[in-house]
């Protein structure tokens, strides 16, 4: 394992749970649950191979205790069933001595994480699972468990140890001959670059990783590998370009959370294009479909980027507003996305102080956490807000110019408009 790849310092284990009592009412539901996860990680601890096994009764003894606890917190919700089970796996994995017992839960529990924002704390699962599993786990479960390193360490923009996260993945997975692995932590790679704002190499990258899994007919690569490639393509100006690959995603992807994200995408890239009323046709879906998370953000911000294209005032208060109910639960790059598009809406409107006042807030953001691309996006806008002596200066700042429709686009457009009506 590289240096890059190891969990990083802390102090107390598991400390980063009991952080909620700072955010939060001490007797508040979310301050338990964090003080049940700590105690339930500090049991799985027993079994870390740095340490001498516990004797029997001690190990009982803390058993019945943090299960005790746990059981407690029961009808808290879906968090407090990922800890009693976290608890149960423990137990099961030193009465059959094998540490394997364990990764499903805990995955489980670091995914849950994931999706509700808390990265900090599914990355100390994650280390948990590799630091006590060690050499014991199987390989399927050390690569998912460093590929999801990579994503919530990628997701807090920590890029250097994401990437050597998904290096690591992809050496288990070669050395066990998992090729559809090791091309899955080269998709994790070339995300990284491409969220570090190096467009050029990741097109480079995503083409030949395209190229490789077309070659072994691995369809969820490939569908990765397209849906990359159309938001770079897109990212470098190449927006007609771009739409086949984000459509051959959807097509290609089977999990709905996947399709609706290379929806959202495309909507995304129509906007750029002029077409609002695709934009809004395929942003609608993903909305009707996705409640929360980052496909959900994502298509209201771009709703609310739809309604001040329209110079629709209302329209734009009223996702505007959607958006600030999810603020705090939206990772870092979607929040420098909103206030860049809260501050080009306000400056459409006419209302140029206050959009100056936004895109800086988004640069601030985009800089604080190494979103190069896009602070260089804010930047340019921004730079160019001083100039703007007239609206239609500003959308020649932040949407393209009209293309000639080319029959790739028409088809796309046609496929959207079907998928919409049924």
């Amino acid at each position: 394992m590289t240096p890059a790849a190891q969990a990083r310092p802390m102090g107390l284990p598991h400390a980063v749970f009991l952080q909620r009592v700072a955010d939060e009412p001490a007797t508040s539901p979310e301050v338990r649950l964090g003080q049940g996860a700590f105690l339930a990680l500090r049991f799985v601890d027993l079994l870390a191979p740095d340490r001498e096994p516990p004797a029997p009764d001690v190990f009982r003894y803390q058993w019945a205790a943090t299960e005790r606890y746990c059981n407690e917190l029961l009808g808290e919700g879906t968090e407090a069933a990922h800890l009693a089970g976290i608890v149960r796996a423990t137990g099961e994995a030193h009465r059959g001595n094998d540490v394997r017992a364990l990764a499903p839960a805990l995955l489980a529990y670091a995914l849950y994480l994931e999706q509700d924002a808390h990265f900090d704390e599914a990355e100390d699962v994650l280390l948990t699972l590799i630091r006590v599993g060690g050499a014991r786990l199987a390989a399927s479960d050390a690569t998912a468990g460093w590929m999801r390193v990579g994503r919530v360490r990628r997701l807090q923009t920590d890029f250097e140890s994401a990437q050597a996260a998904y290096s690591e993945a992809g050496r288990i997975a070669a050395e066990a001959g998992d090729h559809q692995s090791v091309l899955l932590s080269r998709v994790g790679r070339c995300n990284v670059i491409f969220f570090q704002g190096n467009l050029p190499e990741a097109e480079r990258a995503w083409r030949g990783l395209l190229a490789d899994a077309g070659a072994g007919t691995y369809r969820n690569v490939m569908a990765q590998a397209e849906h990359g490639l159309g938001n770079v393509l897109y990212r470098r100006g190449q927006i007609h370009d771009g739409a086949p690959h984000l459509w051959r995603a959807y097509e290609l992807y089977e999990e709905e959370s996947n399709k609706l994200r290379a929806l959202n995408d495309l909507g995304v890239l129509l906007l750029a294009l002029g077409d609002a009323d695709g934009a809004e046709r395929a942003l609608n879906h993903v909305v009707a479909r996705d409640r929360k998370g980052e496909n959900a953000a994502n298509a209201l911000v771009e709703l609310m980027h739809c309604m001040s294209y329209r110079r629709d005032r209302l329209g734009f208060e009223r996702w505007r507003g959607r958006c600030e109910e999810q603020m705090a639960e939206m990772p870092a790059n979607i929040r420098a996305d909103f206030r860049l598009k809260v501050g080009i809406g306000l400056a459409r409107f006419g209302n140029f102080r206050k959009a100056d006042a936004e895109l800086r807030g988004a640069l601030e953001i985009a800089s604080a956490h190494s979103l190069h691309e896009l602070a260089f996006r804010v930047e340019r806008i921004n730079n160019g807000l001083r100039d703007w002596e007239s609206l239609a200066e500003c959308e020649r700042i932040t949407v393209a110019e009209p293309i000639v429709r080319t029959e790739a686009l028409r088809e796309v457009s046609a496929s959207l408009a079907t998928l919409v009506e049924v």
